[in-house]
């Protein structure tokens, strides 16, 4: 589901605790949280996991998440937000590594890479529609916000300023689709049983091919230019996401 093009300082409501300076005890009682949650995400998805579920795996009341969190919904996105600051990190060092990391192709290659090694990356883009389950149709879900907020588009006139994408192609257009596909990765386990559809690894490869010969102009891109693009993105991003919640970014940089 991630795609590189999101915002990953996407706008959270932040709630009680989220946001402010915590104290120790604090940080450790959220860590649990959402270490809890995560585990029950994975293994039940959205619609399957209560707030009394991630208590009792926790350890901790029902009561004490609502210290940190209004709802479950914000909980999510939270834990949503976070792990996809720190797979962007994984994501970006296979970038920089990769001498065509800055192409249309080298970004979904290299997201394929470093989803290889996030477990909840993993769950989100190869389950049957289970992990989203009703979030995705919430009138204000992270991904509508995306949506409206243009923030695609905004990197295809990025990415074609610099050359790494045809620029006699229409921005609002091209970002469309993109979001058509992106919206497709998530939500097609919804109508197709997972038996049916081919891995997710050679989905994202084939779609890397397919973008590459769609977008990239004939003399191949400036890799170099296009990773420029995405440092900006991503340190912008960063930043944003790192003020919005209080956290020290060293703390993103690990899996």
């Amino acid at each position: 589901m991630f795609d590189p093009n999101y915002n990953i300082g996407q706008t959270v409501k932040l709630s009680n605790i989220i946001g402010e300076k915590m104290n120790d005890k604090q940080k450790l009682r959220q860590t649990a949280i959402l270490s809890a949650a995560k585990i029950l995400f994975i293994k039940f998805g959205y619609d399957k996991t209560s707030v009394a579920d991630i208590a009792k795996q926790a350890g901790i009341s029902k009561g004490a998440i609502y210290l940190h969190f209004n709802s479950k919904d914000e909980l999510f996105e939270t834990l949503l937000t976070t792990q996809m600051a720190k797979f962007s990190y994984v994501w970006m060092a296979y970038v920089e590594a990769d001498p065509k990391g800055g192409t249309m192709a080298g970004i979904y290659i290299n997201m394929l890479h470093a989803m290889h090694k996030d477990s909840f990356i993993t769950a989100m883009m190869s389950q049957d529609g289970q992990f989203f389950g009703s979030y995705l149709y919430k009138p204000n879900s992270l991904f509508k916000q995306q949506y409206q907020q243009n923030t695609r588009q905004e990197f295809v006139k990025m990415m074609q300023q610099v050359g790494c994408v045809r620029k006699e192609l229409d921005p609002f257009t091209t970002a469309h689709i993109m979001n058509i596909i992106s919206h497709g990765l998530v939500s097609i386990g919804q109508v197709m049983d997972k038996a049916a559809a081919p891995p997710i690894e050679d989905t994202i490869a084939t779609l890397a091919d397919i973008m590459d010969r769609a977008l990239t102009p004939d003399d191949g891109g400036n890799s170099e230019a296009g990773k420029q693009v995405l440092r900006q993105i991503f340190k912008s991003s960063i930043d944003d996401f790192t003020n919005k919640y209080g956290i020290d970014p060293n703390d993103l940089k690990t899996t």
